[in-house]
């Protein structure tokens, strides 16, 4: 049942208590057809909002039509009052000019007693602003729900992609994984490969001549130790150039864990820092982004806020790496095992955190650099 069914109803209903009351005060001798009349106009009302079929639905509005309308004209004058309600209904089915046609509403004013006159013009008065209003509400709602298809359409097709480009993102980590591992292997086979190779082969060439040419055997074993530490200095060149810098690795691990947060619980996160990033160590970025994980889950579970801040600046002596919120904050605050794992992190690189919960809340962890 749409909402213009549903108000509809609600019409004849009232229609039809007015009309049973014009008969129960008036004339006596109508009282049992008009109450058996009534259920049957009644049932056909509730039979047009319950079944679906278009066909059917107008079958039944024709045959309310004309059963209300014949007994106008046969049985009694007061079922007249029933006749607007019904036209509504035609008007709702038929696509034709429906406004034109609410004239026709006012035709049976032809038929109706003189004192009925300003009765029959309130309740087609009163049925025509209860079509209306549906009619527009019927219209908007329909809107509605094709903003809504359309929005959850693109939703899904939002969605699709965002899964393709999740497995994409993921093959791509995969992929860079297997091609380092290919250069590293290449870079080792390369370089490292070689001068072991070389190195392996003149020390079994001066064991065969320790005994009859221990000179040679000499020159041969410090050429085999000479290019041992030239390996052994690859293997370090190699992995140094290999190894990405502390600032990369902690900043990028950061901003992923911020990036990921942000898209999960919809907050707005910006994230700034300034300083030379390359002076931090790995330990002092595990604080820092130990310590930010820490205070993003309490600011989302008590804080209330919209917005966080996260700032990293790098100092002369110190790394100061700030976590602040635009939510409710709080003056007086117990210090639970998250707080105080916050410090006891920071002080294990004989740092602090300062909490100050004045203006939103904020956590301010201080770390000294050496």
């Amino acid at each position: 049942m749409n909402s213009t069914d549903f108000w509809m109803l609600m019409t004849k209903l009232i229609v039809i208590f007015y009309t049973a009351f014009l008969f129960v005060s008036g004339d006596r001798l109508y009282t049992p057809y008009a109450v058996l009349f009534l259920l049957l106009y009644l049932c056909m009302a509730i039979a047009i909002c319950l079944i679906k079929p278009r066909a059917w639905r107008r079958g039944i509005v024709l045959l309310a039509l004309v059963f209300t309308a014949g007994l106008s004209m046969r049985a009694h004058p007061a079922f007249l009052f029933l006749l607007p309600p019904v036209i509504f209904d035609v008007l709702s089915e038929y696509s034709f000019r429906r406004y034109f046609f609410c004239l026709f509403v006012f035709v049976p004013v032809l038929f109706v007693p003189f004192s009925d006159l300003p009765s029959y013009a309130a309740i087609t008065l009163f049925c025509l602003a209860i079509y209306v209003l549906a009619q527009q509400s019927g219209t908007r709602l329909k809107k509605y729900e094709e903003q809504s298809d359309n929005m959850r359409s693109s939703i899904e097709k939002l969605t699709k992609r965002l899964n393709n480009s999740t497995e994409y993102i993921k093959q791509s980590e995969y992929t860079g994984k297997l091609e380092e591992r290919n250069r590293l292997s290449q870079a080792i086979h390369d370089q490292i490969g070689h001068s072991m190779t070389g190195a392996l082969i003149q020390m079994e060439a001066a064991k065969r001549m320790l005994d009859t040419h221990p000179e040679k055997a000499a020159e041969l074993l410090q050429n085999a130790i000479h290019i041992s530490k030239e390996g052994i200095e690859d293997i370090r060149i190699t992995l140094k150039n290999m190894k990405p810098p502390a600032e990369q690795m902690g900043i990028h691990r950061l901003r992923t864990f911020i990036d990921e947060f942000s898209a999960k619980h919809g907050m707005s996160i910006p994230f700034t820092h300034t300083g030379d990033l390359d002076r931090l160590s790995q330990i002092q970025w595990k604080v820092i982004q130990e310590n930010v994980t820490e205070a993003l889950t309490n600011t989302l579970k008590y804080a209330g806020a919209s917005q966080i801040f996260i700032d990293i600046h790098v100092l002369n002596k110190a790394v100061k790496a700030e976590v602040k919120d635009n939510g409710s904050g709080a003056v007086q605050f117990k210090k639970g095992l998250g707080m105080l794992g916050m410090e006891e992190r920071a002080a294990a690189l004989n740092g602090t955190v300062i909490f100050n919960g004045t203006n939103g809340f904020s956590v301010t962890t201080l770390l000294p650099i050496e």
